[in-house]
């Protein structure tokens, strides 16, 4: 019977630890955003992304809860981004544009601190 409790008392002390955990990560994620949204200037971020891209629908997502202001562009319907994207050697999408830098990939912490890094663009 001790057994069984200290089991018990185990398995919610690691649910407990893990609720914790969790919670306070989505207080840092919405942080992130926050900060992104303060940052971000119309015309400052454009993401190019595919259709079939799991990774741009999370990055979609995100700056759209966030109200992080973003362009996007899909390389498998406009003809246009896709020269873009090849232009820039892209290889794998998201590929975002930020402030002109080419960031592959999409880390709301990494977009945050490349639009506290690079100087707002003229006129923004």
């Amino acid at each position: 019977m001790a057994t069984r409790r200290s089991l018990l008392a185990l398995v919610v002390s690691e649910l407990l630890v893990s609720g914790a955990a969790q919670w306070w990560r989505g207080l840092q994620v919405q942080q992130v955003g926050r900060e992104l949204a303060q940052l971000a200037r119309p015309g400052d971020i454009t993401m190019m992304s595919s259709t079939a891209c799991v990774f741009c629908n999370r990055a979609r997502q995100f700056m759209t809860v966030q109200q992080v202001p973003f362009t996007e562009c899909f390389i498998e319907t406009d003809a246009r981004c896709a020269q873009r994207y090849q232009a820039l050697g892209a290889r794998g999408t998201p590929t975002l544009l930020v402030r002109g830098q080419l960031q592959l990939g999409f880390s709301a912490s990494a977009l945050r601190d490349w639009l506290r890094a690079l100087p707002a663009r003229p006129g923004a």
